[in-house]
């Protein structure tokens, strides 16, 4: 890895190229102007360590301009400086810095701090080079997709064939990435299914709950996570609980699946009624909750998709029963005790109570789709 130093004073420079030599490849610039000529010359390096005070341009100005070039602004800069006044520090960092090394200098300070930011910038590199691909994947898959599509609807009967290959191809995309089983997939299908089924005579859900609905529906509902195509590994296959920044990036997972449904739509010139509607609504509304506190958009009540509502109460009930790195697997029995404390405040009252009036009928859809490590 390559370390540019920018310091006026030789003797400094003489320190720290003595302390990074044996580790990394050492470049050395006296001034501001020459380590910009440097950097536009020869290109990048892995991390800067730059003095504040300069003759010419001084070191908040370098690092300003390095923060605003394109190729360059990712660069870690670790400021060498004496200056220990608050506003200097926060002045540097409000410009891109990413840390400071006072002097004089404590070499076992200098080198971990530069080990520290280079492994840092490592991290970020593999990550944005990890997100280009996945996107290259998306887009590729995507084609085929449409490939796919285009040649089915060629057919006699190109309507269903064609309805029929798009959501299997994206089952198959989001089976490819997601860290769930296939049996998560079966599951939580075949209870939206049966609890359609079990409300399809209620009179808040006849008119939604029609033969062709429940079967979009049991065949729409393996789609509900397929935005995590576009959540990195790092975190999507974290073997532990995300911290608030990962949980952030995981809930985007909805509003990814909603667009890559959508562009699709648009792509086979789909209305607002098409056959990818619930696959849509389910994608980006399952974990919106009866009393508002959901994600992503904080829908509440009868405002939230009767598509969605059905697949909160068979997503959770799933997590429930399923082993996951943070937890064990929960019995059926406590896992219909809380779908029940969450009527009317996570779930729909009326759902929540066709699930428990269905308990039977979930256990043994778990029973039949069991993953081995699970029991419950």
């Amino acid at each position: 890895m390559q370390v540019l130093v920018v310091d006026d004073q030789v003797d400094n420079l003489l320190i720290i190229e003595d302390m990074l030599a044996s580790l990394y490849r050492v470049h050395t610039a006296r001034d501001g102007d020459e380590a910009l000529a440097f950097l536009r010359t020869n290109g990048r390096v892995d991390l800067i360590l730059l003095d504040v005070v300069m003759p010419g341009i001084d070191g908040f100005e370098v690092c300003r301009q390095i923060k605003t070039t394109p190729d360059l602004a990712d660069i870690p800069v670790l400021f060498l400086t004496s200056l220990d006044k608050p506003q200097d520090e926060e002045r540097g960092l409000a410009l891109g810095a990413d840390d400071f090394i006072h002097k004089p200098f404590n070499a076992p300070v200098v080198l971990a701090r530069v080990r520290n930011h280079l492994k840092l910038a490592y991290v970020g590199r593999a990550l944005r080079d990890q997100n280009e691909q996945l996107a290259q994947q998306v887009e590729q898959r995507t084609r085929e997709i449409r490939a796919q599509t285009e040649q089915l609807v060629r057919h006699e009967q190109r309507l269903v064939a064609a309805q029929a290959a798009t959501i299997a191809a994206f089952c198959s995309l989001a089976e490819v990435r997601d860290n769930e089983t296939g049996n998560h997939i079966r599951r939580t299908q075949n209870y939206v299914r049966a609890l359609a089924e079990r409300l399809r005579d209620h009179p808040r859900f006849r008119a939604h709950l029609t033969d062709d609905a429940i079967d979009l529906l049991f065949r729409s509902a393996p789609l509900h996570d397929v935005g995590k195509v576009a959540i990195p590994d790092a975190i999507l296959l974290k073997p532990g609980k995300l911290d608030a920044d990962e949980w952030e990036i995981m809930q985007r997972h909805c509003e990814y699946g909603r667009l890559a449904i959508m562009q699709a739509e648009e792509e086979l010139g789909a209305d607002q009624w098409s056959f990818l509607r619930y696959a849509r609504e389910i994608a980006y509304c399952h974990h919106e909750k009866w009393d508002g506190s959901g994600y992503p958009q904080g829908l509440s009540g009868d405002a939230i998709p009767v598509s969605a509502r059905l697949m909160a109460v068979a997503d959770v009930y799933d997590a429930l029963i399923s082993k996951r790195v943070y937890k064990p697997a929960f019995s059926h029995e406590k896992a219909c005790a809380i779908i029940a404390e969450g009527r009317g405040t996570h779930f729909d009252p009326d759902i929540a109570d066709a699930m428990l009036s269905s308990a039977s009928m979930f256990n043994d859809i778990a029973l039949r789709y069991r993953d081995e490590e699970n029991t419950h």
